[in-house]
């Protein structure tokens, strides 16, 4: 894992604002999702967790209503009037954290002046989340520097989601959010996106862990088929209402998809159908799975995740599918697939412990051998949702 020196963090703090008290020092993690890709949108269950990658933030509250920001992962600051946020496309990264701080305000919750620093280990464009962890960070440091920490956490996730759906344009679903502002040390959630019930399931591979491999294949969510399969979602449900009163697609069984496929065309609309109806299927069997401690069952749901997300869904690509490949070709790998939106970022795999070094070896050298580019892997704890440190 890649580690930040916080003292260096906080020097260089100072370096660009000044001395004084009441700085204040936050982490915001990132996510993995073990289980259940692309229906978070779709009214389906997810099994994400926490990850103890993430984004730092250096903090200091002003007597004015201006807050500067600054990256030491991107050169751009930003410096905005509170009194005037709006989408500023020239404002890049910024924009998240005005969304943030927007919504914030306009849910009737106190906003003010900030000096901010963030610098975050999140692998830039890996599909680890790293907008969802930045938009938590700032809402936990408002939370705490205007509202005395009196914003309920599912109130933050929703607010943060609204951010990046109607600030900045994306249309995420609330499992990124949700995971990282709901996170608990050793224990992925359960949480069914429809109604925001949510259970916590202990994650425990036992002699196993949990291998982030990074394609090192940057993608934009903006700028990806994201909102395209969305839409095909959306065309899927239309064409089911005419025969089956339901109001997301994740409430369609598989008995119930099987008996209506012939009237879901164009075929590749069905298909976006179909992996939604079979992947939410897949996350309950995950659950079961977990607290019976089968970790084989995962390792198998997983690969089969993989293929529908390659073969139904479509939003696998070259790097992901090689990735994926070699690790599930290693003998002591128990399943692996894609994770996040998609088109490059990052895949996970269970893995024996006492086969990790052999495990990244085999998989590098089969990786470059396919795409000519270097993967890169991780391995992290499940963890705690976003705080002050």
């Amino acid at each position: 894992m890649i580690l930040l020196d916080l003292k260096e963090l906080k020097n260089k703090f100072i370096g660009l604002y000044g001395q004084g008290e009441n700085i204040k020092t936050f982490f915001s993690p990132s996510r993995v999702n073990i289980i259940g890709e692309h229906i978070d949108y779709n009214g389906g269950k997810v099994l994400p967790g926490a990850i103890g990658l993430g984004t730092y933030g250096i903090v200091r509250k002003r007597e004015d209503n201006k807050v500067f920001l600054a990256s030491e992962n991107v050169d751009l600051r930003v410096e905005v009037n509170i009194d005037n946020l709006k989408f500023e496309k020239e404002h890049g990264w910024g924009n998240y954290p005005k969304g943030v701080l927007y919504f914030i305000r306009e849910v009737g919750y106190k906003i003010g002046g900030m000096d901010i620093l963030v610098k975050g280990n999140i692998p830039y464009g890996a599909g680890l989340s790293s907008s969802a962890s930045l938009e938590l960070l700032i809402g936990e440091m408002v939370n705490i520097l205007f509202n005395h920490g009196s914003i309920p956490t599912v109130e933050l996730v929703k607010i943060c989601q609204r951010a990046e759906n109607e600030f900045v344009g994306v249309k995420c679903g609330i499992m990124d959010q949700f995971a990282i502002g709901m996170g608990k040390k050793e224990k992925v959630i359960l949480l069914d996106t429809n109604n925001l019930q949510y259970e916590y399931i202990d994650m425990d591979l036992g002699d196993h862990i949990l291998v982030i491999m990074n394609t090192n294949k940057q993608r934009e969510l903006s700028d990806s088929k994201y909102n395209e399969r969305r839409e095909e979602c959306e065309k899927g449900l239309d064409l089911i209402r005419e025969y089956k009163d339901i109001e997301k697609l994740c409430d369609l069984s598989i008995e119930e998809f099987k008996e209506l496929e012939e009237f879901i065309i164009p075929n590749d609309i069905k298909n976006r159908v179909e992996h939604v109806v079979y992947e939410n299927h897949r996350v309950n069997e995950a659950v079961t799975a977990l607290k019976q401690g089968d970790i084989l069952k995962i390792g198998q749901l997983l690969i089969e995740s993989h293929s529908s997300l390659r073969d139904l869904y479509e939003v696998t690509g070259k790097e992901l599918d090689s990735i994926v490949s070699s690790a599930n070709k290693f003998p002591d790998c128990l399943g692996a697939r894609m994770v996040g939106a998609g088109f490059g970022g990052c895949a996970i795999a269970i893995v024996k412990k006492d086969s990790l070094d052999e495990f990244i070896d085999y998989v590098s050298k089969r990786y470059k051998e396919n795409t000519g580019q270097d993967g890169e892997f991780y391995v992290t704890n499940i963890s705690d949702g976003v705080r002050e440190i």
